[in-house]
């Protein structure tokens, strides 16, 4: 394998978390059967539950595994747009920041062209941090059914102020999401401390597998279920839980929590020694979001003048170095980071944007690989220019 640098997107497994995959995995029993087997299965499941609770703050109860992040998503922004709208439809709008994920941000279009819903868009400065004073703003009046944020920007590693925007919503009576995909591992959470409605997480970011995740639902929240069947799961999300996905889960959970302050000291050296190697080598890179506390550990994202993103990822790619452009491609055309967008830069600037994203796995001489691949693919980036999506 060569270097891997997209931990963002998804991080390598940790060895205890596949072992204990492959253990659970033996078990056998549905959680909800009431004989020994089915018995045994949900002692597993709900002391899975317990340690992913732990990491998050909340209470046992208010874990409610899901396929992952965009399903924890969708289930708190759709059924908490419907509960509201139940309780009053007069209550119609959505609060949510620019620059969000596309599992959010498809998920508000939809609502909108399906169900009624008005999106109000809160501006990001050119750091990516949300507008605190146009947030409490939007969220004025008696029509918001739910609001929603990134605590972190999953392109450029924007720590929000997360404290603050909780602080507005429940001054406003308004329902808050919170998606910490990004945060995960990066940043303490405490679910109990914030008080917001909802939150939520995917294992996969984590060292944990794909295909399991959780949106942490307030006991004083309501949501309206997106999937019917047999009520697991407070009647919240049905269907028969994965146990073996859930210890896994549950396994990385605690070495998150356990390495998070030594790893983040440890990234937080390595990313400042790629973010100096980058202006180095390529003095135009232009280094998108903060610098130093503000920005996730792992994260360094740069916009690269006159050379386009999806080019230098492949330039990298073949000399055998994996990141990413943070951006959507959809059928074949490269489209520019709407982040990069939202925090108010020229669409040919946001087409330049390059994501490297550290982790467990990543090492000194991985951020030196980077470094040295990086001049060649630029100057041959850049002497290709951008391609046009007529």
């Amino acid at each position: 394998m060569g270097v891997y640098l997209d931990h963002a997107a998804t991080t390598p497994m940790l060895p205890e978390a596949i072992d204990a995959y492959a253990r659970a995995m033996s078990e056998v029993g549905n959680p909800s059967s009431i004989h020994s087997a089915g018995q045994n299965a949900r002692r597993l499941l709900e002391e899975s539950r317990e340690a992913v609770a732990e990491s998050l703050g909340c209470d046992p109860i208010e874990v409610v595994f899901t396929s992952g992040g965009t399903e924890a998503i969708n289930l708190a922004l759709k059924g908490g747009f419907w509960a509201a709208r139940a309780a009053s439809d007069e209550r119609r709008r959505i609060v949510s920041p620019e620059g969000e994920h596309h599992a959010t941000i498809d998920t508000i279009e939809w609502l909108v062209a399906h169900e009624g819903a008005q999106a109000s868009w809160v501006p990001l400065d050119e750091q990516g941090f949300i507008q605190t004073d146009a947030w409490a703003e939007a969220l004025r009046g008696d029509d918001v059914a739910v609001a929603t944020a990134l605590w972190a920007n999953n392109e450029v590693g924007t720590i929000e102020p997360v404290a603050a925007l909780a602080s507005a919503a429940a001054s406003a009576s308004v329902p808050l999401h919170l998606d910490a995909v990004a945060a995960y591992g990066h940043v303490p959470i405490s679910f109990r401390e914030l008080g917001i409605a909802s939150l939520s997480v995917s294992a996969h970011k984590i060292g944990g597998p794909v295909g399991i995740g959780a949106l942490v639902l307030s006991r004083r929240a309501s949501v309206v279920p997106t999937v019917h069947g047999g009520g697991q799961q407070r009647n919240v999300r049905s269907g028969t839980q994965d146990v073996a996905a859930a210890v896994s889960f549950a396994v990385a959970a605690r070495a998150a929590v356990a390495s998070l302050d030594a790893e983040r000291e440890r990234l937080t050296a390595l990313r400042d020694r790629l973010i100096a190697g980058v202006r180095a080598a390529v003095p135009a890179a232009r280094l998108s979001g903060p610098e130093g506390d503000a920005r996730v550990a792992s994260n360094a994202h740069f916009t690269f003048p006159g050379a386009q993103g999806d080019s230098l990822l492949f330039l990298l790619d073949a000399a055998g170095v994996a990141v990413s452009t943070g951006s959507a491609c959809q059928a074949g055309i490269p489209e520019p980071s709407h982040v990069v967008l939202a925090m108010g830069r020229a669409t040919a600037e946001a087409s330049s944007a390059l994501r490297i994203t550290l982790g467990r796995t990543t090492t000194q001489a991985d951020v030196d690989a980077f470094l040295a691949a990086l001049p060649d693919a630029y100057a041959r980036a850049a002497k290709a220019g951008f391609t046009t999506s007529g």
